[in-house]
């Protein structure tokens, strides 16, 4: 089974180029941040370990609070270290089983904004890196989740930079024109289902 990781810094449109892999019948596209935030609220193992480290204030009616963890561990990167040491073992196995149930596929897209941060590249078969100026991404977050610029600034200071993960990634994709970036998926989809 190839697993094929797909990452990017905030704002680069990476959700967005998984949607285009997704229009493909025969791949299964994971998205961590999305079942991170899922397992958060369903997992008792990860509820546990926050209400320890972070206090009750972690889940109102049994719903994470996600406005208090992110006022917490954006802001200091010992305390995202720590929610990052809870939550990625547990989004780890839960991928391993969607690999199990998916190996039908023709490849698993793994998107993962912090792919190489969690070392989760190292069960990668081939990398993928998008990317896209400074400014655009921080109107697309700013347009997106109504941050500040500040609070999306603060975010980026938590991620490798770009050119750190691109020297690392077999492709890339410059995500400023989608009809470009629709045409660059096309491609590499045909090279990992062709060539590879």
């Amino acid at each position: 089974m190839k697993i094929v990781g797909l990452t990017g810094g905030i704002g680069s449109g990476k959700t967005t180029v998984a949607n285009f892999f997704a229009e493909n019948k025969n791949v299964a596209i994971y998205i961590a941040d999305v079942e991170a935030k899922k397992l958060m609220n369903s997992s008792e193992i990860i509820k546990q370990k926050l209400i320890k480290n972070f206090g009750k204030e972690s889940y109102i009616d049994n719903v994470l609070n996600r406005k208090f963890i992110a006022n917490l561990v954006f802001n200091n990167k010992e305390k995202l270290s720590e929610l990052n040491a809870i939550v990625h073992p547990e989004v780890k196995k839960h991928f391993q089983e969607f690999i199990k149930k998916n190996n039908d596929k023709d490849y698993i897209i793994y998107e993962n904004a912090i792919l190489f941060e969690s070392k989760s590249n190292l069960y990668c078969n081939i990398i993928i890196t998008v990317y896209a100026d400074i400014d655009t991404k921080i109107n697309r977050v700013i347009s997106r989740d109504s941050s500040t610029k500040k609070e999306v600034l603060n975010r980026m200071q938590n991620q490798w930079k770009d050119n750190k993960k691109i020297i690392q990634s077999n492709y890339i994709i410059l995500n400023k024109n989608l009809d470009e970036t629709k045409i660059k998926v096309s491609k590499i989809h045909h090279i990992l289902t062709v060539s590879f």
